[in-house]
């Protein structure tokens, strides 16, 4: 419990450090919600398998063009963006954004949350 209350509070600030963020959430690696602050109406057990989908074929198309281990994914889509990363060996961190979404911040804040959460779940 007190785990799950540590990465709410993580994504609390993450949410908090801009009014990019429309959500976020720490998932699994094999598609399981840990921790999300989603809005209504999105479903929380979709939204992990399909983040922990993409990021297992993100990490399978990294390894096949030699591109290294996976960080992150990017998505953009006519109304925003939805960001997932790694946040440890088992858990990745998905955030949705506004379309006017400044995306170096964005981008730092996502990498200092993912930091914080793989610290915690080591």
């Amino acid at each position: 419990m007190v785990k799950t209350d540590a990465l709410n509070n993580i994504l609390v600030r993450l949410q908090a450090s801009s009014t990019a963020f429309e959500a976020c959430a720490v998932v699994s690696e094999d598609g399981l919600m840990i921790a999300s602050l989603l809005p209504p109406g999105i479903e929380e057990g979709q939204v992990a398998g399909l983040s922990a989908g993409m990021m297992m074929m993100g990490i399978k198309t990294a390894g096949e063009l030699k591109k290294g281990n996976l960080k992150q994914l990017f998505v953009k889509g006519d109304y925003g963006y939805v960001l997932i990363s790694q946040a440890g060996p088992h858990a990745v961190l998905l955030a949705i954004c506004r379309e006017n979404a400044k995306l170096g911040l964005v981008f730092l804040s996502l990498s200092k949350a993912g930091e914080e959460i793989k610290s915690l779940l080591a």
